[in-house]
């Protein structure tokens, strides 16, 4: 899909405000998503010296396949639907924090499954401007046919 069609992540997650971590939706195909996270923006996690822990990684890469699923699910012609991490696997960490100014591409890499269901991506977070990997892992989800549904279970 061009970068000119692709929607603002806010309009494909199902968060609002400051949960909203990506910036941008960069590239997105059947098996692939790319998205930008400024750390600039990040107001619920940096610390007073404008950086970020390399922990909330595993949310932009876990909002990086929502965005995946949101737009899957916008050329269905339906709404974005909450899902669920379940786990992540052999996740590395290569830096401890995320630099004040720094501009992270998140990406997401379809392993397996199917929504609604359970779902595995291989992700990684790279620093924009030099490519260098920050951070990479497998993250296992799961995308219920009905969330409204979860909320009655016993």
């Amino acid at each position: 899909m061009p970068t000119a069609d692709l929607p603002a992540p806010a309009d494909i997650l199902p968060h609002t405000g400051d949960m909203v971590l990506l910036s941008q939706v960069l590239s997105h195909d059947a098996t692939e998503t790319v998205c930008r996270a400024e750390v600039d923006e990040q107001a619920l996690f940096r610390d007073a010296t404008g950086e970020v822990g390399a922990w909330v990684g595993v949310e932009f890469m876990a909002q990086c396949i929502g965005a995946h699923a949101g737009l899957a699910a916008r050329e269905r012609g339906e709404s974005p639907r909450v899902g669920f991490l379940l786990g992540a696997r052999r996740v590395h960490f290569h830096c401890s924090r995320y630099r004040r100014g720094q501009s992270l591409r998140v990406t997401a890499s379809h392993v397996w499954g199917e929504p609604p269901g359970l779902v595995s991506f291989n992700c990684s977070i790279e620093d924009a401007s030099t490519g260098d990997c920050l951070a990479e892992g497998r993250l296992n989800c799961f995308l219920p046919d009905d969330p409204a549904g979860l909320e009655e279970m016993p």
